[in-house]
């Protein structure tokens, strides 16, 4: 994971400030305020000042670390319960969820089936549960409309396959 993060740019020769926070105590930072739920302004004087740690966040975040972290995380996963790292299956399952009145009508609609004004958010697991893929729709959305957003569409051949 050393060889993950960006390098600094006054370390490959671009000029600017020495960084002043080990990468360790950022990612350290990162987890607590999501296993936590906190907001950034309320991150605890343990860790560096929230404007840095969102800094290296958005840095990395924009750099593709975050999904490339959790990626690896998954693969390592998978490898230490003696799976393939890639999954062969997949289960998708979704959740409606009532929107406060501040959420933008766009983002949220009347879901007739749950009589629910708000979103649906849909999840793409592996067999084990671990998440390859989250998607969040208004709740009027069908499953019907978002076939190949969430995941690829199967072959025809599958679909044959299931259905005779």
């Amino acid at each position: 994971m050393r060889d993950l993060p960006p390098v600094p740019g006054w370390l490959a020769g671009r000029g600017g400030r020495p960084e002043g926070y080990c990468h360790r105590q950022m990612i350290d930072a990162v987890r607590y305020l999501v296993d936590n739920g906190i907001k950034w302004r309320a991150m605890p004087a343990d860790f560096p000042p929230w404007p840095r740690v969102y800094a290296f966040f958005v840095r990395w975040r924009d750099a593709g670390l975050v999904a490339e972290l959790h990626e690896r995380l998954r693969e390592a996963v998978r490898d230490a319960e003696g799976r393939s790292p890639e999954p062969s299956a997949a289960v998708v399952d979704s959740q409606s969820v009532k929107a406060d009145a501040t959420v933008t009508l766009a983002s949220r609609e009347y879901g007739a089936g749950k009589k629910i004004n708000g979103r649906k958010r849909r999840l793409l697991t592996d067999t084990l549960g671990l998440l390859l893929a989250l998607l969040v729709t208004p709740a009027s959305t069908t499953d019907r409309c978002l076939q190949g957003r969430v995941m690829p569409v199967p072959p025809s051949s599958v679909i044959e396959t299931a259905t005779t």
